[in-house]
């Protein structure tokens, strides 16, 4: 009978287990499916209108060419059809248009860009109809010339007294059009009536019907109502996303429904996630309570045992709380040695963040002991100048040789304090700082080496100023690091330029730094502490440099990423959030 009880018991336990953590998935899913339904519905918003952007070009494009001169003169007076071929063609270069074409009213055909890709005569057409009621016409297809996938785009062209008197005409090739779309990581997709992919930036995916895709429903995490129909299992190649979330709106403009793909990954991970530390928590609780029942049995049957055995209980409960003191103890001292263990970990990263400065002073020692040389002995000779010109009775070139002592010394006095403030360790909180004044102190400090390795700098403060939320101090420090990063990249290229600029945003400012080197051999672990390309020991560093910056941006609030340039050249981007303190004050 007992065992039935338990095993019953285990039973139920199960069961509610099971559906505990259906429950949670479920929750944990949804949660996670309503912020990627988010995103994925405003990728599909900026692919929508980023083609409807790209199509209105060729829209303001056809009433543009309907007013021109040389059109008008071609329908009004005749133009040799050479000519006027010869014309559209430069527009089409310059506008990305396939073929430009002039019909009369009938659909003849009065001159094009390319004749042979045209058909004779438009007469019938969708697109032309509507352009002779004096309305923009369009219409999207199969060319049946070229075979390829073509916007069509008819525009009246009209009269002095107001009538249409004649059609242009301007076909754009799709894959014109896909050509900037490759790269994203989103799939998005646009089918006509038919449900045919007319174009995406997906190639696989082109001239497919969507409803024969290879999908089936998810079934776990558990989706229901609209969800399910949404959610898909995928088979289309690996650049689809096996997992998706899709989304449709369709575009009246243009007759065309749009799709987006989002990927599920995240939201499965996020529910299997909740899933585990749900069981993990209830299976904790399980053994808890299995662990108090043991210890009331126990309780009971010692309750019932005799006076010996009663006071062999106290003498055990005053053991135990023994132990529990010393316990208490030990973990009061854990605390205290957690806490200083912690202060030491804080001293250590100060201590590798003034490291990483110093080692980069150290590195340009001796450009920057050439920088304050120069104007030591240029400062000698200008003082001993001085004393010959006061004896020979010259003042006025006594007043100049002090005037140029001046400026040196002044200059001196500049670096000595970029010095200063850079090697110093910065206590104070982070606040409002001057992006390009930050800049402009690592580029001080930098100037001897970028002279020593003929380097071409290219950096033009933004203006106006932007101010961002950092250290002072520290930001100089990152921004040092990318520039010698940078220039040690290309002491072996032949071509050595540097460029730093500013990319402004509504509440991000970037600082983006390039270089002509060799690129970055993994930028996947160029943040990594103690990686480097570098030769290991002496004067090339220990691979924290980029560590080091990485974590100072961090703490910023920022972000850093470094990437490989198609041209050629590593290109590092810090993120950095834009200050608003001066303008709530």
């Amino acid at each position: 009978m007992a065992r039935r009880k338990t095993v019953l018991r285990a039973a139920l336990a199960g069961l509610v287990l099971a559906l505990g953590g259906a429950m949670v998935a479920a929750v944990a899913f949804h949660a996670a499916l309503e912020q990627l339904q988010a995103r994925t519905e405003a990728d599909l918003g900026l692919a929508a209108n980023r083609l409807s952007d790209r199509l209105s070009r060729f829209g303001e494009l056809g009433v543009l060419l309907a007013d021109h001169p040389d059109v008008r003169v071609a329908v009004e007076a005749g133009t040799e059809e050479a000519a006027l071929s010869a014309f559209l063609q430069g527009i089409a270069d310059k506008t990305e248009s396939d073929t430009i074409a002039l019909y009369d009213l009938s659909g003849g055909l009065i001159g094009a860009s390319n004749p042979a890709r045209i058909p004779a005569s438009l007469a019938g057409r969708t697109e032309f109809e509507r352009a002779l009621d004096g309305a923009l016409g369009q219409r999207h297809g199969i060319d049946a010339v070229t075979g390829r996938r073509v916007f069509r785009f008819a525009h009246p062209v009209f009269a002095q007294d107001g009538p249409v008197e004649a059609v242009i005409s301007i076909i754009v090739n799709v894959e014109t059009i896909e050509s900037g779309w490759r790269g994203d990581a989103t799939p998005v997709y646009f089918t006509a009536d038919a449900g045919t992919v007319f174009l995406s930036n997906r190639s696989e995916l082109i001239g497919r019907d969507a409803g024969t895709f290879k999908r089936r429903s998810i079934r776990w995490p558990p989706v229901v109502g609209a969800d399910a129909d949404r959610l898909w299992l995928l088979d289309e190649g690996r650049y689809v996303p096996q997992r998706a979330l899709r989304l449709s709106a369709y575009l009246p403009r243009h007759d065309l429904t749009g799709t987006v793909l989002g990927d599920l990954d995240y939201a499965m991970r996020i529910a299997g996630l909740w899933t585990i530390a749900y069981a993990t928590l209830a299976l904790s609780i399980l053994a808890g309570l299995r662990a108090a029942q043991a210890r009331r049995r126990a309780l009971a049957a010692r309750l019932e045992a005799e006076e010996a055995a009663t006071r062999l209980l106290e003498k055990r409960v005053a053991e135990r709380t023994a132990d529990l003191s010393r316990a208490n103890a030990d973990l009061r001292r854990e605390v205290s040695e957690r806490k200083e263990a912690q202060f030491a970990l804080q001293q250590a990263q100060a201590d590798l963040v003034q490291a990483g400065k110093l080692s980069a002073l150290g590195q340009m020692s001796a450009g920057i002991s050439h920088e304050l040389n120069q104007p030591i002995m240029a400062i000698q000779s200008l003082a001993e100048n001085a004393s010959a010109f006061m004896e020979r009775g010259k003042p006025e070139k006594v007043s100049q040789n002090l005037g140029q002592v001046g400026a040196l010394a002044a200059r001196m006095a500049r670096i000595v304090r970029n010095l200063r403030a850079f090697a110093r360790q910065e206590k104070v909180p982070f606040g409002v700082v001057d992006l390009a004044s930050a800049v402009d102190a690592a580029l001080e400090l930098a100037e001897p080496l970028l002279r020593q390795r003929e380097v071409v700098l290219d950096w033009v403060p933004p203006d106006p100023p932007v101010q961002v939320h950092a250290g002072e101090v520290r930001l100089s420090q990152v921004v040092l690091n990318l520039i010698t990063n940078a220039v040690d990249a290309m002491e072996a290229q032949p071509e050595r330029a540097l460029s730093l600029s500013v990319e402004q945003g509504s509440d991000t400012a970037v600082l983006v730094v390039r270089d002509t080197g060799p690129g970055l051999a993994e930028p996947d672990r160029i943040f990594d502490p103690f990686f480097t390309t570098k030769e290991v020991g002496g004067s090339e560093g220990m691979g924290l440099g980029l560590s080091i910056s990485y974590g100072l941006v961090q703490s910023f609030g920022g972000d850093i990423q470094g990437r490989n340039r198609p041209e050629g050249g590593a290109e590092f981007r810090v993120v950095l959030q834009i200050s608003r303190e001066e303008e709530a004050a």
